[in-house]
Order: C-alpha cells, then structure tokens, then sequence
C-alpha cells in the first residue's frame, strides 16, 4: 500500500542534559518516512532542502524504499534548520533558532508517480500547503492523516479550520488538543475537535502515553517506562509514522486495527528517543521492533478477578 508523507526535511541543533549536537538530520518527514519504512516500503516523500543537504542522506533514504522523487532540492538556496535546548524535564524546550531558508517559499509538488496514493500524511507545516496537497491529488486517498501546532491555532485559524474538514485522522499532543478545543478536559476536548472533520483523533501524552477517540469509543496505550532518553527530537513525527505505516501495511483502517496502530507507533518512538536525532532510526532491526511490541504487551496484559 502506497504512503506519501509531506512536511520537513531539516537540519536540528539539539542539546539536552544528556549531551548536544552540531547539525543533525532532522524535519517531521524525515523521522516520519524512517518510522513507516519498517512497515511498507512504498513510501513518497515530499519536502524541499536547499543544496547544502547531504547527498548521502537523500542516498540513505532511498536505501530505506522511501521514493525522493517528490524532495525538491534549490539551488543557492539552504535547507530549514532549527536549534532547541531540552531541559531536565526533557519535556519542555526552549527554541534557540529557527531558519526558514527554502521552506518560506515552498510549493509541494505531487509527482505523477504519487497520484494513486492510497495513504496521505500531512506533517505539520502551514494548513495551506497541506490542504494544497490534498487538492493536487486527483484521487482521494483511503485515510489523510494530519499534523499541525499552537502556531497554527494561534496565526490561521480559518486556514486550519478549512483543512481540517479534509482530514480522516488528526494527530496532536494534549496542549495543543485543549488549545484547539478551548477545553481542559480531553474527553471533552476530544469529543468537540470530532466535530471539527476528522473521524478519529490521537492525542498524544508523551511519557504518559497516548489516546485514540472515534464519535463512541476511547482507547488508551500507556507509554513504555524507559531508563534513558537522549533526544525526544521527532518523537511525535515518529508515532505518526509508524502508526500510519502500520495501518498502510496492514490496509485496515478500522478503529480496532488502529489501537495496534498506536502500540506500533508509540514502539517506534519509544525507540526514536534512545539517541540523537534520526541515529536510532536509521539502523533498527525487525527484532528490536519486535521485542520492543511485547515489552508493550507486557506491560499491559493482565487478568483481574472481578468479586
């Protein structure tokens, strides 16, 4: 099953109690298409770089069957990058640059090779350019699943609102849930944004997990306790792409099919975060996968006698 997944591919500086970096590879699209590549091999990417990205790493990409095709590199021109600083929490970051460079001015353009996608993910960039890729789409796709922030809530709203109604799955972390509801209670929050477009919604929690609504039903998939976590850089782009990796490899997009999903996607992250950057990612084993599923089954299998 074809996956296309557009948004940032980047450069990071990132610095965390643990250590820090000189630019890495980062962008939402970059750990999103590494995270799905171990479930489908048939993923697109779209994105812009300047020409100072490296040769290699486009070569690394196509390594993992993800198609560059749809990458648009500019000439003269230097590729987004961002700088933040994790503090002890590792939960809260401070913003110490941000470079717009080729993503100020970027036109997604949809090889014909894309056309028959039968899943979309839109990584968080401008509600305009992932409604603009929607519609350079002559055929639908089976499931659209999107991204998006605070900035955009705060900066285009009627943007957002429109392309909201687009979308089958929204996938956000639980501030931003509140601040797009305006509510505080996320059953609450949960139920309202339902009514926004999307069908089902991820609310992502971080170290304490993540939950999936549809109109009538809730599931919740604890997070896995783990001894270190280096850089949580792209852990959430990394959720979304193993979850909807799964959901392309498998070709079911039930909401039954979809907690699995969330287990699978929230592996991949669990993962994601034990190194720098993309580092992890890019060199995963089936099995590490694998076991890192049954410690998740684990952790919440049990039976209770009910008296």
């Amino acid at each position: 099953m074809s996956l296309t997944i557009i948004g940032t591919v980047a450069f990071d500086a990132i610095e965390t109690p643990f250590g820090k970096t000189d630019k890495i590879i980062g962008g939402a699209a970059t750990y999103a298409s590494l995270s799905a590549s171990y479930f489908t091999k048939k993923i697109n990417l779209v994105g812009v770089v300047g020409d100072d990205f490296p040769k290699e790493t486009i070569e690394m990409f196509q390594k993992h069957g993800i198609n560059t095709e749809g990458l648009q590199i500019k000439q003269g021109e230097k590729s987004f990058f961002w700088a933040g600083k994790y503090h002890n929490d590792m939960n809260t970051r401070d913003t110490l640059a941000t470079e717009l460079n080729v993503l100020a001015n970027f036109d997604p353009i949809i090889p014909e090779s894309y056309q028959n996608t039968e899943y979309l993910m839109l990584g968080n960039l401008t509600p305009t350019i992932q409604r603009t890729v929607v519609e350079r789409l002559r055929k639908r796709p089976k499931l659209i699943l999107m991204d998006t922030m605070n900035f955009w809530m705060d900066t285009a709203w009627d943007e957002l609102m429109k392309t909201l109604k687009l979308v089958d799955v929204l996938s956000i972390n639980d501030e931003e849930a509140r601040q797009l509801a305006k509510e505080y209670s996320l059953v609450k929050a949960a139920r309202k944004i339902l009514t926004m477009g999307p069908k089902v919604l991820v609310i992502k929690k971080g170290e304490h997990g993540a939950l999936l609504f549809n109109q009538t039903q809730v599931f919740f998939a604890p997070a896995l306790p783990l001894e270190d976590v280096f850089d949580p850089t792209g852990a959430g782009d990394t959720f979304a792409g193993g979850f909807i990796g799964y959901l392309a490899k498998t070709g079911d997009i039930s909401f039954e099919n979809m907690k699995n999903a969330v287990i699978y996607g929230s592996a991949m992250a669990s993962l994601c975060v034990e190194k720098f950057g993309t580092e992890r990612l890019q060199n995963l084993q089936i099995n590490e996968i694998e076991n890192r599923i049954r410690e998740f089954i684990d952790l919440v299998q049990f039976e209770i006698t009910l008296s």
